[in-house]
């Protein structure tokens, strides 16, 4: 084999070493630009679904005070129901309760 012909062999090697260096950079940072954008994409969608968490509770929590106002308004009004009716009959109680007293 001549002298060129191994120079040639030569440069061809170093050149196929060469790009194959330059294709494992590539591939190296093809992957970490994919591991960066998926941990940033990971981030967003954690960040999105705690503000949708946080909205959710913020709107259970009003319906909660909603209906919790509604449960004590009912309460309250059956309550004044109630003293109103026993207000009615509170003589006759005492009535029946002297009355029980007295004869017995």
């Amino acid at each position: 084999m001549s002298l060129e012909a191994i120079e040639k062999v030569t440069q061809v090697e170093n050149l196929g070493r060469e790009r194959k260096t330059a294709a494992e950079a590539e591939a190296r940072q093809i992957v970490a630009d994919a591991e960066r954008d998926g941990l940033a994409l990971l981030q967003q969608v954690r960040a999105d679904a705690a503000e949708n968490s946080k909205k959710l509770m913020q709107q259970a929590e009003a319906r909660a005070a909603e209906r919790s106002a509604q449960i004590s308004q009912t309460a309250e009004a059956a309550g004044a129901a109630l003293r109103e009716t026993a207000g009615k009959h509170l003589e006759e109680a005492a009535e029946f309760i002297v009355g029980r007293v007295v004869n017995h």
